[in-house]
């Protein structure tokens, strides 16, 4: 397919802050543009010709814009499009805390926040959701350059416990690629969200000056997209990758501070950035033959997306103050240099050799077939290689049902399509004799579904005396075979039992059903059948016979009232007598625990009001002594002789109040701290008290009135269930299994509905895993030292 040459898309996005410099940065009426103007510097004399305003064209300028506007203006036709089969590439670059990570990865504490990288992998797994046609595989991989020096954050682990490949760029004629990097598949979103949470940790982070948590390394997030038509599914394939880049930051050291390894980092940052400047300039000059992309493992890497195929992307995130209006020019600069470069992206579809050649084998035998089959049957009818008419339809229909009745011995055919619509006669008559015994089986028997969990219990009842009944007489149980008078009342008790598998005869009861009706209806793998026969049965006795049946009632009553009670007392009734019997004992801690929670409480309302009125207090003596101070200077300092200022007695008194005042106020927030720690370890007694009540509470109420007499056996000392061990819910019916109510109930509640799912599950269990580590790496730091806990930094010896 012929490539079509676009230009790279180039797009600023300006951090928030609240020191924006309105009067040097403009922006376009048309968010296009960006101007910057500066002062001339009268140190530099009357004559200065240098430059004091710069006006740069672009495609967008974002500017006080959340997540989802940027993605949307920046990321989302390009990944629209790498599902159709082009490459796609992403940067972000800029100064050093300029909002490149945050623009790329994003927080991952709330849903709105995630940035680009998440929200691609979103839309990429919704479009294969949606997609009909294709079928999509994703693989995903992460990149880490540090220091000149490739480093995989998702490495797959030997079994040594490490991963010992060295990475290395390699070229090849499809482009290229890192040579050892682990690509991993994915088949959910939750799966490769989980993945992007976890190699977020091992990332090289440093703080200087100028950003607290500064990324020291280039880091590359690739997608990989695979897509195979289904009706083509041997043939047809599209293929295509996207590279969100997040670059690190450029610096300049007399503003960063930098010192030790952090500066050693900062040299290799802007050496790369560097040799990344000057391939944009040679790229952008179409006078140059040769582009040094050799130059840096970077550069080496971009080499494909700044002049290759693909669709390429750049945001240049800059701060709006004064104070970096240097870094935010040369990143405008360097926008304005990447605009000028083009390159050509091509749609990477490929056909499969192998499947091409099997499919015409295949057409090839087929008319080898039809060839042989003319030349022996050229003489009885001429052989045709078109579809076959109705005529000849209802022809072959009529010589199939000729032939299953006996009437002909033989079927003329001339040639394979012949062939083919006779088998499928054969196969229509069959499903109709299916459907003809289904619908003999539904007039004499009532097909219920085995998981709809009431039916089958009404089974169960219902079909329990009377089973027990016919094999104690040791008769069979047939389909069609009426019961006698004398056995009626036992009969509509009787539900046959009949499976989907041929039954196993046992001693005194018979097949349900003939062994055809079984081999035909045997298809059917979750339905019981009870004879219509037998519920009719059993209403005719009864209407011909009130008496017995009014009779009946009262002794049915007594099982019911043996199985649960009638009306169970109220919850909030049940739960005071609980509390002062089999509860009395966990609800007497849980009274004390919160009457410890509550002292605490008081004291640290009590310490907080003093610490605040030391506060006011200081305050005041520090406004007196700014006062004296201020005095001593209008009326002249005295000193004594080695110079020292001489101050009034006055002044020294407040001095020394100070002093002590200070120290009281450090005393007292010590011991609010101390406070605030009890009290949380208090709440967290009290909150586990009161859900050992409560669920206590739930065990005892279930099994005093709602679990009927038959379970309770069960549950008593010496059965086989341990009372609590089975929900109440599992114990009378078959309902919705309680992990997924739960998961069902948090993606209604999530903030950004079932869409959300998936993120804060991936962050969930990459906070589990993180806190799971460091339980693991503490508890080996206790067995270091035994008898002895660290808590905020000292060590206690255990109580």
């Amino acid at each position: 397919m012929d490539a079509l040459e676009k230009r790279v898309q180039v797009f600023v996005r300006v951090k928030p802050t609240a020191d924006f410099a309105q009067d040097m940065i403009k922006f376009g009426p048309d968010n296009k543009s960006i101007g910057i103007y500066t002062k001339k510097d009268a140190k530099k004399g009357v004559v200065n010709n240098r430059q004091t305003d710069w006006s740069f064209r672009l495609d967008g300028v974002l500017h006080n814009t959340s997540q989802d506007v940027a993605y949307e203006t920046v990321a989302a036709k390009l990944v629209a499009e790498a599902l159709i089969g082009y490459n796609g590439t992403i940067m972000c670059y800029g100064q050093t805390g300029a909002g490149k990570t945050y623009t790329m990865t994003g927080a991952t504490a709330e849903y709105k926040h995630r940035g680009i990288i998440p929200r691609a992998i979103q839309q990429v797994f919704k479009a294969a959701t949606c997609s009909v046609d294709s079928f999509l595989t994703v693989r995903i991989s992460y990149l880490q350059i540090y220091n000149e020096t490739l480093f995989d954050l998702l490495p797959t682990v030997t079994s040594s416990g490490s991963s010992d490949m060295q990475l290395a760029v390699v070229d090849c004629p499809q482009g290229v690629y890192v040579k050892g990097l682990s690509i991993h598949s994915v088949s959910h979103e939750e799966d490769a969200l989980n993945l992007l949470f976890e190699a977020r940790k091992p990332k090289a982070v440093a703080e200087h000056t100028l950003n607290k948590n500064s990324s020291r390394s280039h880091c590359i997030f690739t997608i990989y997209i695979e897509s195979r038509f289904r009706a083509f599914c041997n043939v047809k394939c599209i293929h295509s990758k996207i590279n969100l880049i997040d670059l690190a930051g450029s610096e300049r050291l007399s503003k960063t501070g930098s010192q030790g390894q952090v500066l050693k980092e900062a040299m290799y940052i802007n050496k790369s950035l560097s040799f990344l400047e000057q391939i944009i300039v040679a790229l952008a000059d179409p006078k140059r033959d040769h582009i040094p992309f050799r130059q840096s493992k970077l550069t080496h890497l971009l080499k494909d997306c700044l002049g290759g195929s693909c669709n390429t992307v750049l945001v240049a995130n800059i701060c709006g103050e004064a104070v970096h209006v240097e870094e935010t020019l040369s990143s405008l600069h360097f926008a304005t240099r990447m605009k000028w470069i083009t390159t050509e992206p091509v749609l990477n579809e490929t056909y499969d050799q192998e499947g091409t050649v099997k499919a015409l084998e295949r057409e090839i035998i087929l008319l080898k077939q039809e060839l042989a089959m003319r030349d022996n049957l050229v003489n009885r009818s001429v052989v045709t290689y078109e579809p076959l008419t109705d005529t000849q339809v209802a022809h072959i229909r009529s010589q199939v049902q000729k032939y299953l009745r006996g009437a002909i011995h033989e079927i003329d055919i001339v040639n394979i399509r012949q062939i083919q619509e006779v088998f499928k006669q054969f196969k229509v008559i069959l499903s109709q004799q299916e459907q003809e015994v289904e619908a003999r089986l539904r007039s004499k028997y009532i097909l219920i579904d085995k998981s709809d969990s009431a039916a089958v219990a009404a089974v169960a009842v219902v079909g329990g005396d009377g089973r027990a009944a016919r094999e104690e007489d040791g008769q069979a149980l047939g389909a069609g075979t009426p019961p006698s008078a004398s056995r009626s009342d036992s009969y509509c008790e009787e539900i046959p039992e009949c499976s989907s598998f041929p039954p196993v005869r046992k001693e005194g009861i018979g097949s349900c059903l003939s062994e055809a009706d079984l081999d035909v209806f045997s298809s059917s793998k979750s339905q019981v059948i009870i004879s219509t026969k037998d519920l009719n049965v059993k209403e005719g006795a009864r209407n011909q016979d009130p008496a017995n049946s009014d009779a009946e009632l009262p002794q049915a009553s007594p099982v019911e009232d043996s199985q649960q009670p009638s009306s169970p007392p109220p919850k909030s009734v049940a739960f005071e007598h609980f509390k002062e019997e089999g509860g009395s004992e966990i609800n007497q801690i849980y009274k004390e625990n919160k009457s410890i929670l509550l002292a605490r409480k008081k004291r640290s309302s009590a310490v907080a009001q003093r610490i605040n009125f030391i506060k006011q207090e200081m305050e005041g003596i520090k406004k007196a002594l700014e006062a004296q101070k201020h005095g001593r200077w209008q009326e002249g300092e005295y000193v004594d002789e080695k110079g020292r200022i001489i101050i009034d007695e006055k002044e020294f008194l407040l001095i020394m109040k100070l002093k002590d005042l200070k120290e009281e106020y450090r005393s007292g927030y010590a011991e609010l701290q101390d406070l605030k720690a009890e009290i949380q370890y208090c709440k967290e007694l009290v909150d586990q008290c009161r859900n050992k009540l409560i669920s206590e509470f739930e065990i005892w109420y279930s099994e005093s009135f709602l679990i009927p007499r038959d379970v309770q056996e069960a549950l008593r000392p010496g059965g086989s269930i341990r009372p609590g061990m089975i929900p109440i819910n599992r114990v009378l019916c078959l309902e919705e299994d309680e992990q997924d109510r739960y998961e069902r109930m948090q993606e209604m509640a999530l903030p950004a509905g079932p869409a959300s799912a998936s993120f804060y599950k991936a962050k969930m269990k990459t906070d589990q895993k993180h806190v799971c580590t460091r339980t693991v790496a503490s508890l080996r730091q206790m067995r270091k030292k035994p008898g002895l806990i660290t808590a905020a930094g000292k060590n206690k010896p255990l109580s």
